[in-house]
């Protein structure tokens, strides 16, 4: 039985304690992968949101200036996070001379908020529109 060939028992104990930690520092590593992946969703989730409120404030020209704005997204949504969005209106620029009829320039900023476990993160936009001035505003 000199001649037989094969594996002693502490080789295959050694063998087995290798794979072991390979496979945990893969799965660990998996399990980072998808926490990052899940995080980016709800970004990305979030600045997609925040672009559709962008552009339906910057179309709506009866937003109050000046006042802040305010809601929640419906969870159907945002997948189930909590997610909710902030806004004021605010007048940038106006010709030094107003006039009736002329144009001023209007500062929209917004803010995306959603819950991600027990933290609150955020994205912010800022967008800016052209707005024909009112003749209370030219102080007609």
């Amino acid at each position: 039985m000199k001649g037989r060939r094969g594996f002693t028992l502490l080789e295959m104990i050694v063998a087995t304690t290798i794979l072991g930690i390979a496979v945990v520092g893969l799965l660990a590593g998996l399990s980072g992968t998808t926490r990052n992946a899940a995080r980016l969703r709800e970004y990305d989730r979030a600045v997609q949101l925040a672009r559709v409120r962008m552009n339906d404030l910057l179309a709506d020209t009866n937003v109050p200036h000046d006042t802040v704005l305010e809601g929640l997204f419906p969870p159907q949504v945002t997948g189930g996070n909590e997610m909710g969005w902030r806004a004021r209106v605010t007048t940038a620029e106006v010709s030094p001379v107003v006039v009736f009829n002329d144009f001023a320039l209007d500062r929209l900023d917004l803010e995306i908020w959603w819950t991600a476990g027990a933290q609150r993160r955020s994205v912010r936009l800022e967008g800016y529109r052209k707005r024909q001035m009112k003749p209370e505003e030219a102080g007609h």
